[in-house]
């Protein structure tokens, strides 16, 4: 093979492998060595290439010429993962050849798959409403038209149900409009402890009717941060009102405000607000996915609370947007302690948190 056609394949930005007419290897650039492993050239490609339908492919475009595509799957200890491989004949000084370009389409079918779930979560979520709304309807046309009583109690539960509803869709709402906005950092100066303290006065009531004591502890003097106040408030009244609904009658739910200090994983300085509450708590196991849509601990008792399953992702993508941390503890049996460090000035632009 001529020197000028190795440089070509050494340059390719995708993994690529050239496969002579005697069926060896004859080429092979850096990423297909690290994808395939050391010591490819000259071997035999089914040593290398060890999936059925990848050396069907190779065989067929070296009998016919023809362009085929296909798949290989392999993973890294981790995580699957995919490649689409392009298989196209060459023509080589002694015989026809076949080049070989993987390109990872790992994360587009992870999207995709993201998409199929979230359809499938929010057809669920609705489904169920849904159904009870359409039984009450044909009970309050049929058997209790005239039952005033069996009449109210079914209005009621119909109210709750498209109440759910329209927490749900408003929730969807503010999340496409968050996922819009999440490379931009809003700038609008926040003082923080006043908002802090609106969250909970205004949830003030509701801590009162669960029997949970609320307790804050902050600073009196101001204290501005920059972000989205409004943004900032359904952070805080998400996690205390989560905190007041989960921790039950005679739990105690802490609102502290650290003050500013240097925080490595923000690489500047910040403050930390947290959440505390001395509720049942759950196995830490739970803690990785506990911010993806839908995901929820006690998916019954979360239902019966009202809640969407929506309300912690929401909070992820509202502190990513502020270019903060979102950090949560739990023990059982010991409470939660869901931690919010914001940066006081821009921080570096940064992956999503999990």
């Amino acid at each position: 093979m001529h020197a000028e056609a190795r440089d070509l394949i050494a340059a390719m930005p995708l993994p690529a492998v050239l496969i002579r007419w005697d069926e060896r290897i004859d080429a092979a650039n850096a990423e297909a060595v690290a994808l395939l492993g050391d010591g490819l050239v000259e071997r035999h490609f089914i040593t290398v290439l060890r999936q059925p339908v990848l050396l069907d492919a190779i065989e067929g475009t070296l009998r016919d010429g023809a362009p085929r595509k296909t798949r290989y799957l392999t993973s890294n200890g981790r995580q699957d993962t995919a490649f689409d491989v392009s298989c196209r004949a060459v023509a080589l000084s002694k015989g026809p050849g076949v080049l070989l370009t993987f390109s990872d389409v790992t994360q587009m079918e992870q999207a995709g798959q993201m998409r199929r779930d979230f359809v499938a979560n929010v057809s669920h979520e609705l489904r169920t409403p849904l159904t009870a709304l359409l039984g009450f309807i044909e009970t309050l046309r049929g058997p209790a038209r005239e039952d005033a009583a069996a009449r109210e109690r079914f209005l009621e539960i119909m109210g709750n149900e498209a109440g759910r509803m329209e927490r749900l869709v408003g929730d969807l709402l503010s999340l496409s409009r968050l996922e819009a906005e999440e490379r931009v950092r809003p700038t609008q100066p926040v003082d923080l402890p006043d908002l802090l303290n609106s969250v909970l006065s205004g949830l003030a009531p509701v801590a009162a009717e669960a029997g949970v004591t609320l307790i804050p502890e902050l600073p009196e003097a101001p204290l501005e941060i920059a972000g989205d106040p409004d943004q900032l408030r359904q952070v805080f009244v998400n996690l205390v009102e989560n905190a007041v609904k989960y921790s039950g009658k005679g739990a105690q739910v802490t609102l502290r405000l650290s003050a500013p200090a240097y925080h490595p994983r923000l690489r500047a300085d910040g403050v930390e607000v947290e959440v505390i509450d001395t509720g049942p708590g759950f196995d830490p196991l739970h803690i990785p996915r506990l911010t993806e849509r839908f995901y929820r601990v006690d998916s019954h008792r979360s239902r019966e609370m009202g809640g969407t399953g929506l309300g912690l992702a929401i909070v992820k993508h509202i502190v990513n947007r502020h270019r903060g941390r979102l950090r949560i503890e739990s023990t059982p049996g010991k409470g939660s302690t869901f931690r919010v460090i914001l940066p006081l000035r821009a921080a570096p632009p940064r992956g999503e948190e999990g």
